[in-house]
């Protein structure tokens, strides 16, 4: 869907034109330019004293949360400069802008949600799942060691399965996730899930993983 700047600067000059009504799903028109990355459209809209720049749709999503998941870094920073966006608002699944930045390997957004105020960076959904877990679920790798450089970060924090952010990594063959949070004192091959068989495919994925490790510190080998 593309940006129409000059029409939608147009549009906003009028008075029977109300720029913060919602479509059948709640999506504002701020909404809808987050999510689909029209900048341009996004400061039209925030310009306007009619527009709310936190309303959520009805899945409980905010423009933030669109920029995020979506990877809008100038969006994700105007909006954060604002007093009246909430950066850690969760929808109604309890997904914060930052774990779906972080579900979808955003670094930019990250960094941007990460520096901000009032941001949880351990805060999980309604599954247990925390923005550490999704990434790792999704080989992030950058986005994994941003998170794991945090103190406030908890690397083996299991979800409501019993499953850490090692055993989503190695379930889903992630190996440079695996070797990222091998190298970690406080994440443990012992935990088990709840979920049959599961422990067994994690623990033979890993010691694969190690020993990969090992061979590439060896050094090269001297033949005779």
């Amino acid at each position: 869907m593309a940006g129409h700047d000059g029409v939608v600067e147009l549009l906003l000059q009028r008075e029977d034109v109300s720029p913060n009504r919602p479509d059948c799903n709640g999506q504002t028109p701020l909404s809808w330019a987050a999510g689909n990355g029209h900048d341009r459209v996004a400061e039209l809209l925030l310009r306007h004293g009619d527009v709310n720049p936190d309303r959520p749709d009805n899945g409980g999503q905010t423009p933030l949360t669109w920029a995020a998941r979506n990877g809008g870094d100038a969006l994700v920073r105007l909006l954060l400069g604002r007093e009246d966006v909430i950066p850690d608002r969760p929808n109604n699944c309890s997904r914060t802008p930052l774990l779906w930045a972080a579900w979808s390997g955003h670094g930019g957004a990250l960094k941007l949600l990460l520096d901000g105020k009032d941001v949880r960076p351990d805060r999980p959904d309604n599954d247990g799942q925390t923005p550490l877990s999704q990434a790792a679920r999704n080989g992030r790798d950058t986005v994994v060691d941003l998170l794991l450089a945090r103190e406030d970060v908890t690397p083996d924090r299991p979800d409501n399965d019993g499953r850490t952010p090692l055993g989503w990594a190695a379930q889903n063959g992630h190996d440079g996730v695996v070797k990222l949070l091998l190298g970690r004192e406080d994440v443990s091959l012992d935990r088990s899930d709840n979920s049959d068989g599961h422990d067994q495919i994690m623990i033979e994925f890993c010691s694969i993983v190690v020993c990969s490790i090992s061979l590439d510190h060896r050094g090269p080998s001297i033949r005779s």
